[in-house]
């Protein structure tokens, strides 16, 4: 059984954009909710149906007290961080088309700049297999995000060719793009290729400004059947395709021990299913959500999923082809550099807005979005359209 075209997003909700958001977890993923439910034109009660992260520390069964929803029908996580993102939308979308529920919100909320933070590294660990992966490299201290991305950048820069500079111009198209969105933390704070060229070193070749945000704050996504969501507050966005992969030899963001480090094979295997599944291709696409936590993973993830030939991606970028008004704008509301880090819920909730028309960066004659979650860790992506 397939899902495309059985399943919608139907409402979208979201708590301000911070770095201190001055209340709980919880808190915000309640109001997140009660947002998207609003905004679908639902009530709490219609709601059957919570999904969210294994790393999100608001259980199922603590959001539907605070939202006032009296029975669950369905529940699950996905894990692997930010590569849960579409994998969210993924199950709920299921459990909808297969009947297991009717209405499932999707949810992430955390304080993550406030809060604990992941470009830190911690001495927590719970015993477990992801834990026996990170004791080969934490003890030398390797134990950051933008350590761990900054060896493969570095095998990318060394096959392809590609430079700092050309990682620098995606950050300055996503913080363009944010510098017109109210609701992003970088809202009228564009920058330049001779300030990301200036700023800091993280771990080279990363300088700050290649590395997403820290941000506090919730987002949701209502999912519901079509012919339901064609009844509801907006034109639906329809779920055409929807995919999680993990690559050969995967481990939790190592990607050293795969066959190719200058590469994201989970992302080509989430590509090769969407592009399957919704019988869609890469020229069927107006616009892009591509999860940045990094910018070296925005040409990478280019290059997986067909929008360009292995190595050039920095071409395609230094043309201007990822910015508005170019062939494939990436991420019109700023993304997790620009707007804020949520994990990548965020840039669901900026394809939704594609696909109705009502971005404050609206992308002309919209008809599909491809939104793709976290990368260099197992991962999830996703095809949404307009009805048709």
């Amino acid at each position: 059984m397939t899902i495309s075209g059985r399943a919608a997003i139907a409402g979208i909700g979201a708590t301000e954009f911070s770095k201190e958001s001055g209340r709980s977890e919880l808190q915000l993923a309640a109001e997140a909710c009660i947002a998207a439910i609003k905004d679908a034109g639902l009530t709490p009660s219609d709601v059957d149906g919570l999904v969210t992260f294994t790393q999100d520390a608001n259980s199922e069964i603590a959001v539907a007290r605070e939202l006032g929803i009296p029975e669950l029908n369905f529940f699950s996580r996905v894990d692997y961080g930010g590569g849960a993102a579409c994998g969210t939308v993924a199950h709920a979308a299921m459990a909808v088309a297969s009947g297991q529920a009717e209405t499932v919100v999707c949810y992430r909320a955390f304080n993550e700049r406030s809060g604990h933070r992941f470009g830190q590294a911690s001495t927590r660990s719970t015993p477990g297999t992801t834990t026996l992966e990170f004791s080969w490299h934490l003890p030398y201290g390797f134990a950051t995000p933008a350590a761990w991305v900054a060896m493969q950048a570095r095998r990318y820069m060394h096959e392809y060719g590609a430079t700092s500079e050309d990682f620098g111009r995606v950050a300055v198209a996503m913080r363009r793009h944010a510098a017109t969105n109210p609701k992003a933390w970088f809202h009228d704070r564009p920058i330049t290729l001779e300030e990301h060229q200036a700023s800091r070193w993280v771990v080279e070749p990363l300088h700050l400004f290649d590395c997403c945000q820290e941000s506090d704050g919730g987002v949701a996504i209502v999912v519901t059947g079509a012919d339901r969501a064609r009844d509801l507050a907006h034109p639906p966005a329809m779920v055409r395709a929807a995919a999680q992969g993990a690559g050969p030899n995967q481990m939790m963001m190592f990607g050293y021990y795969e066959t190719d480090v200058a590469a994201l094979p989970a992302m080509g295997v989430v590509g090769r299913s969407l592009w399957s599944r919704s019988g869609l291709g890469p020229a069927d696409v107006q616009t892009a959500i591509l999860y940045d936590h990094f910018t070296p993973f925005v040409l990478m993830q280019l290059e997986e999923l067909g929008f360009c030939d292995r190595g050039e991606a920095k071409d395609l970028v230094a043309d201007g082809g990822i910015e508005l008004g170019g062939r494939l704008p990436v991420n019109p509301n700023g993304g997790q550099l620009g707007e804020a880090y949520i994990h990548g819920m965020n840039g669901i909730a900026e394809a939704v807005r594609q696909i109705r028309g009502t971005s404050v960066n609206q992308v002309p004659e919209v008809e599909n979005v491809l939104v793709t979650a976290g990368t260099g860790v197992p991962t999830s992506g996703l095809i949404l359209g307009r009805d048709e």
